[in-house]
């Protein structure tokens, strides 16, 4: 069984969608029994409406318990070194000498526009492993792009 590395918040967030998803069945249960109370069911939209839901609430609940059950917690500010790992947030260069912030993260918690990328993406992938100063090139749908590791930080 595969571990799915993730920070704490991330696990919070599984762990909250999950309860939540668990306090929806019996409203789901009751709408099905309520629409199955209409009558015939070939031609009940309420009912059919309703078992549909039942069966995504099922299969993204499957899907949460399979996660938090192989869930690994890092916390970043337990580890050191010199190299871009799961949970390092660094600074990095462009091409034109602009920087960007990426902190890696699980896929649960990657959230591109707050620099937060999934280890599993492209620009992840790439960078783990590097040192400062080393360059790392990526393909990008627009082309290859060119960065200098600036600063590897564990916070």
């Amino acid at each position: 069984m595969q571990k799915v590395p993730m920070l704490a918040e991330g696990y919070e967030m599984l762990t909250t969608d999950l309860k939540a998803l668990r306090d929806e069945r019996p409203i789901i249960v009751d709408a099905i029994e309520e629409a199955r109370a209409h009558g015939d069911l070939s031609e009940n939209a309420e009912y059919h409406a309703a078992k549909e839901r039942q069966g995504q609430v099922e299969a993204q609940i499957a899907d949460l318990e399979d996660k938090v059950s192989r869930a690994q917690i890092i916390d970043p500010t337990s580890l050191s070194g010199d190299r871009v790992v799961f949970g390092a947030t660094i600074t990095v260069l462009d091409e034109d000498d602009k920087p960007s912030v990426y902190q890696i993260v699980g896929q649960a918690e990657s959230d591109a526009k707050q620099g937060r990328i999934s280890y599993e993406s492209p620009l992840a992938r790439a960078f783990i492993g590097k040192s400062i100063g080393e360059e790392v090139e990526v393909t990008v749908p627009s082309g290859e792009r060119f960065y200098l590791i600036d600063k590897i930080e564990f916070i």
